[in-house]
């Protein structure tokens, strides 16, 4: 089990950081429609088979689920800011390889690069709970989780309006562009984070998640393509499950895993990332479906007649609702909490759906749908990061939430099969092109809807909150700085757990200054949960002691401005108390 360090104490953050790292999301959002616009052009513009180009969306999308997990855990143990910075770095090599190319092969490499910034999201949800006070966190990762949407909605009709007057590489020289744009604006206003998880990189865990996730995401992506009851599709299926499961036999193994599956079977986190994959379908359905029912033509008798652009402003707002609802939410959820928010989002996901059936006649009805589906998946994206760090230590925040981020990502994979599949077996063919059908639409529209069911019924199995760590104090003076503690949550706070990784209740905790005075004292809650206020800033070294458990003596600096999370991992061994 790994624990968290402070190497140094972090620069203060100043108020920009929000907002840069709000537009790195976004920006490495963007890489994900980028081509919607010019998909149905791409086999000609790159002198292709229709299944071939088909690879330049594919590639991206791959390589953003591997990336992801993996950059979070980098990010844990050698810096969140450095692998921010690094992601962004590869995400512009890859934007300006496809910039200069034509050629398929080249033009999927550049694609694949650019699906690695995929991590950045993640990174940026670590760096804003490793800096900030507890007051400004809710509404800055709600802002960071939601940028997922908001890239992915305001890339369209920035998109299409760049492919309808201008030659479509010029897409991607934007891209790199506003990439290194970011990385500057990241190197001039966020810090690196001081906190550090122990322990080295699991690179064998690595290559088995990444075997994994390609073997079971290719036949989701290429499945309409080779045939769901293929050999091929089925053999891939079969040959993720075994893979995976070996991943998951060799993490339980390892005292430093990619991901620790322990934590993950947490009912918070796993509760959390099976809702997320409900969020991730429901939001690429109306993504998949508006711009065709926008832009299909009025002769169809149900078509809306818009032109790319236009279909691409009508469904823009739900980019910009999802952006504007993370101050809404940081106060529903500071009353109510993320739980109860991540319910609400679903039940307006699940209103949005089901009105959207009687609302396909006219353009002005495709905006109402994006602007109540993106005020709901707003709320349920905004809640997922804050239900994930609540459950999860400081030093596996990165990690978690870049396999919370994947489960999203799957969810987006899955919609666009399933929804890819349902469009082309109720298309009509006229004049040998498969023209999309409404009663296609409202299908889809009805899949969505099931989902939201199945997420909210995930949502419902979340635990309640746990309540608030006991402190003890020997003063009336030290009781006056326990309950400034607990109330803006300074000093350190985290776990206390056993060599196996169980949570170690009524273990003791003292804080010690560096003239080797008491300074604090706690007693952990029933999960391992333990918080001390510090007087002020400095070394420190934290003893802790259980019985049936070893002694243990951490050291660590406490930046004087948030909380430090450090997580004690007690060997084993009787000790009597």
């Amino acid at each position: 089990m790994t624990h968290t360090t402070t190497e140094q104490p972090a620069r203060r953050a100043s108020g920009a950081v929000v907002p840069v790292l709000a537009f790195a999301g976004i920006v490495v959002a963007v890489m994900q429609t980028l081509l919607v616009p010019v998909i149905k052009d791409l086999p000609q513009l790159l002198d292709t088979a229709p299944s071939n180009a088909t690879w330049v969306l594919t590639s991206t999308l791959l390589s953003g689920a591997v990336a992801t997990p993996i950059m979070g855990r980098l990010g844990d143990l050698y810096g969140k800011r450095r692998m921010l910075i690094l992601s962004l770095a590869v995400m512009v090599v890859g934007a300006l390889i496809s910039a200069l190319t034509s050629q398929l092969l080249t033009m999927i490499a550049g694609r694949t690069l650019q699906g690695f910034a995929m991590g950045a999201i993640p990174l940026g949800i670590g760096l804003m709970r490793d800096m900030l006070p507890r007051e400004k966190l809710g509404s800055a990762m709600a802002l960071m989780s939601s940028s997922i949407g908001v890239g992915g909605g305001l890339a369209l009709p920035l998109a299409a309006l760049v492919a309808q007057h201008a030659d479509w590489h010029a897409l991607f020289y934007g891209a790199a562009g506003l990439g290194a744009l970011s990385i500057l604006l990241t190197l001039l206003v966020v810090p690196e984070s001081p906190m550090r998880a122990k322990g080295s990189f699991d690179l064998l865990g690595a290559l088995g998640l990444s075997a994994g996730l390609v073997l079971f995401l290719l036949p989701i992506t290429k499945g309409s393509d080779w045939g769901w009851t293929s050999g091929t599709t089925l053999g891939l299926f079969g040959a993720s499950a075994v893979v995976l499961v070996l991943w998951g036999v060799l993490e339980l193994r390892l005292k430093a895993p990619l991901v620790d599956l322990r934590t993950t079977a947490r009912p918070a986190v796993l509760f959390t990332n099976l809702a997320s994959i409900m969020v991730g379908v429901s939001f690429y359905v109306v993504s998949l479906v508006l711009p065709q029912l926008l832009q299909l033509p009025k002769a169809t008798g149900y078509g809306l007649g818009q032109s790319m652009v236009v279909a691409g402003l009508l469904v823009a707002p739900l980019g910009l609702t999802m952006m504007f609802t993370a101050p809404v939410y940081a106060r529903l959820s500071a009353k109510y909490g993320p739980k109860v928010t991540l319910i609400l989002g679903l039940l307006i996901i699940a209103i949005g759906y089901g009105a959207g059936l009687g609302l396909m006649s006219a353009p002005w009805q495709s905006l109402v749908i994006a602007v109540v589906l993106g005020a709901g998946i707003g709320l349920a994206y905004s809640s997922l990061p804050a239900l994930i760090v609540g459950a999860v230590p400081a030093s596996e925040t990165g990690a978690a939430n870049g396999l919370n981020t994947l489960m999203r990502s799957i969810g987006t994979s899955v919609s666009s099969a399933v929804i890819g599949m349902v469009l082309a077996n109720t298309a009509n063919n006229v004049g040998g092109v498969e023209i999309p059908t409404m009663h296609g639409f409202r299908v889809s529209f009805l899949i969505a809807t099931g989902a939201v069911a199945v997420g909210l019924l995930m949502a419902l199995f979340l635990p309640k909150p746990n309540r608030a760590p006991q402190l003890l104090a020997s003063s009336e003076e030290d009781d006056s700085v326990v309950e400034l503690a607990e109330e803006v949550l300074r000093g350190f706070r985290g776990r206390v757990l056993g060599a196996d990784g169980v949570p170690v209740a009524r273990a003791k905790v003292t804080l010690i200054d560096r003239r080797g005075r008491q300074a604090g004292a706690a007693v952990s809650d029933e999960d391992g949960s333990y918080v001390l206020a510090v007087p002020a800033e400095g070394a420190y070294v934290l003893a802790a002691r259980a019985v049936g458990h070893g002694p243990l003596a951490s050291s660590a600096t406490h930046p004087g401005e948030a909380a430090v999370e450090l997580d004690l991992s007690l060997p084993g061994g009787a000790v009597t108390a």
